[in-house]
C-alpha cells in the first residue's frame, strides 16, 4: 500500500523517496543493487547491480541470489503507486533463467506504462483479482543479457479480497 504521505508529495520528490526507500531497505540493500533511477511518475525504475565482493559467488561472477533478489518489489510497488490504497499487490511466483555469467556490472530496467495500468483496472473491474505476469532481463551495458527472471504478481480490489478471505477462500 503507497503510504497517504506519499501521495502528496510532489513527482520529483515521490520519486526520490521510493528510490531513498528502496536503496535504505536493508533487504534490498542485502541484494548487493542498488536503484539508479525513478521516474517522476514512478512508472520506470532501473536497477544497478555490479560485481563487487559482496555480490560475487566462488568462481568470480554475479551470485544468483542476487540477481534474482534485485528484481523483488519493483513492479509491486510501481503497481500500488498507480491503482491507490485500494488494491492488494503480491508477489505470487518467480522463476529465474541464467543465460551468461555476470562479469560486470548489471542493469534491469522494470517499466509499467499507462496501457497496462487501465489493462490491471479494467481486469481488476471485472473480475476482482488478476495475476500479472513481468518479464526482467539483467543486461550489462553493451545490452547483452546475462539473466531472465519472470515475475507473478496478484492484484485484488481490496474490497473483493476482503470478502474473499472473509467466505474462507484464500
Amino acid at each position: 500500500m503507497k503510504p497517504a504521505w506519499l501521495a502528496k508529495l510532489p513527482p520529483k520528490w515521490r520519486a526520490r523517496m521510493v528510490k531513498m526507500g528502496f536503496n535504505f531497505h536493508p533487504a534490498f540493500r542485502g541484494t548487493g543493487g542498488r536503484v539508479v533511477y525513478v521516474a517522476p511518475d514512478l512508472s520506470h525504475i532501473r536497477i544497478r547491480l555490479p560485481l563487487t565482493w559482496r555480490t560475487k559467488n566462488i568462481v568470480g561472477s554475479i551470485y544468483g541470489g542476487s540477481l534474482f533478489a534485485v528484481t523483488d518489489g519493483a513492479h509491486p510497488m510501481m503497481i500500488m503507486a498507480a491503482l491507490g490504497r485500494d488494491v492488494i499487490v503480491w508477489d505470487k511466483a518467480a522463476s529465474i533463467r541464467y543465460r551468461k555469467p555476470g562479469f560486470s556490472t548489471l542493469y534491469a530496467d522494470f517499466v509499467l506504462p499507462g496501457e497496462e495500468v487501465a489493462a490491471i483496472r479494467a481486469a481488476l473491474a471485472e473480475r476482482g483479482e488478476i495475476d500479472r505476469t513481468y518479464v526482467v532481463e539483467l543486461k550489462d551495458r553493451h545490452g547483452v543479457i546475462h539473466s531472465v527472471v519472470e515475475r507473478t504478481v496478484y492484484i485484488a480490489d481490496k474490497r473483493f479480497y476482503q470478502q474473499k478471505t472473509a467466505q474462507g477462500d484464500k
